[in-house]
């Protein structure tokens, strides 16, 4: 490449304000602009020839034989624009979630080059010890992250689905700290628990006198996070008479204290959150449909913890870190440890990982928790749950008449009927079942033995 080319090529990267670096058929970065240096800590002149994954990924292999999707020979090739998520690391090994925009450029002779603007997902070099950070480097986990950060950047409801244990509670916090009203309350109510009393007096408040034992007066929550973000765990389970008074302050900003005639007003952002399918409470008229258009204005859903396998290890690393500093016993998991957990279904998600992590490090006699430790810790679970399943199970007939239980599913029932399914689904195409389940293919080879699947 001549000196007129890398002038054109570094005129026009150090016009993005983003960072922005310009790489060659070989991979090889040609130029990048100051916003470049900054994010990835390093000069120009140290950055320049030097192959792009080395210093995004801090790796000597380039990014797609690591999994991740590329778009350099997709570009480079086809002359096309293509925009993907990547994790990259700064020198201190810190993560960088971000979204790569690719364009092809071409110099004055003709010849084509890539460039790819950089956008950050999430706070740069994120800290480990960060309590509400999010956890994750799998493609379903950054097209979620990347949801939220757009969530965050509007003032409009959001309504969080996702299984029980998937962490609708983090994301909620997530939203609100990288939300303009970060400085504000975060507050949350759940909804599981509520009576219409008890509704009206915490998110109302009351004035002194207004019921049996109302000494004095109370702020609601509507009140208290005024200008913050109220969060409504488990939106699903509140009763039709109380979805019909929070409607009214949603479409308002009005409300008034329990014995109070003063009409008040809130500027709360609403985040929801739920383990059901809201549209089909919708449809079984269980749940208000024009409450539901109101807080489902973006509309995330969580992905179950065996949607993002690939992401195991890094929970489990962060998980364990904050019990070894609950419970003042520093431990580590063994390599065979983190492929036996990330060989479980987890029916209770992140929160399950996190009990089983719990219930290992306290029958740990040493800092090393090895294989056998998780398998013991999960055999436990599995068979406190099936008997509770069984219980479950046997009901009665309309005379009141006991009936024979119903045998109880064992998980591993359920994981082999899935398997299955999604062989037939990919016309016994193990490797594609493999990626389905988020496994490799020597484990799904191994419970294919196990299942006598074929």
């Amino acid at each position: 490449m001549d000196t007129t080319t890398s002038i054109d090529l570094q005129s026009l990267v150090d016009s993005h304000e983003q960072p922005f670096v310009v790489i060659d058929h070989d991979f090889r970065i040609v130029a990048v602009n100051g916003a470049y240096e900054q994010a990835y800590e390093a000069s120009r002149e140290y950055m320049v020839g030097r192959p792009c994954y080395q210093i995004s990924h801090r790796n000597d292999r380039p990014c797609f034989e690591l999994g991740e999707e590329c778009p350099h020979r997709r570009v480079l090739r086809h002359g096309e624009r293509h925009s993907c998520l990547h994790v990259h690391y700064d020198p201190q090994g810190r993560i960088h979630r971000v979204r790569i925009n690719a364009y092809p450029l071409y110099d004055h002779r003709g010849d084509i080059y890539l460039g790819e603007a950089i956008q950050e997902l999430s706070e740069p070099g994120e800290r480990r010890d960060d309590p509400i950070r999010m956890v994750g480097t799998s493609p379903v986990f950054l097209q979620t992250l990347e949801q939220l950060n757009h969530a965050a950047l509007s003032d409009a409801p959001v309504l969080l689905e996702g299984e029980t244990g998937t962490g609708k509670d983090l994301a909620a916090n997530f939203i609100h700290l990288h939300s303009s009203r970060h400085d504000k309350p975060f507050l949350t109510l759940d909804c599981t628990v509520l009576t219409e009393s008890l509704f009206e007096s915490e998110v109302f408040g009351h004035e002194r006198g207004a019921f049996t034992g109302s000494v004095g007066e109370k702020e609601g929550l509507f009140e208290l996070v005024d200008g913050g973000t109220l969060f409504l765990d488990e939106i699903g389970e509140m009763p039709a008479t109380l979805q019909a008074k929070l409607l009214r302050v949603l479409e308002t900003g009005e409300y008034r204290r329990v014995g109070g005639r003063r009409t008040r007003y809130t500027n709360a952002r609403i985040i929801c959150a739920t383990n059901r399918n809201l549209g089909d409470d919708v449809d079984a008229a269980s749940f208000r449909e024009d409450l539901y258009y109101r807080i489902a204005c973006l509309h995330i859903r969580l992905p179950a913890l065996r949607e993002r396998r690939r992401d195991i290890p890094l929970l489990a690393e962060a998980l364990l870190d904050r019990i070894s500093e609950s419970t003042r016993k520093a431990c580590e998991l063994a390599p065979e440890a983190i492929e036996q957990l990330k060989e479980y279904s987890y029916p209770g998600n992140i929160r399950e990982l996190r009990n089983i992590l719990g219930a290992a490090v306290a029958r740990s006699v040493s800092r090393t928790i090895g294989a056998q430790d998780i398998a013991a810790v999960i055999d436990d679970m599995k068979g406190r749950r099936q008997p509770g399943c069984a219980r479950e199970a046997r009901g009665t007939s309309d005379d009141g008449a006991r009936q024979p239980p119903t045998p109880a599913v064992t998980l591993d029932e359920v994981e082999a009927r899935h398997i299955a399914q999604l062989l037939k689904q990919h016309d016994g195409n193990r490797r594609k079942v493999a990626s389905a389940l988020g496994v490799s293919e020597r484990t799904l080879y191994r419970k294919l033995k196990r299942y006598r699947l074929s």
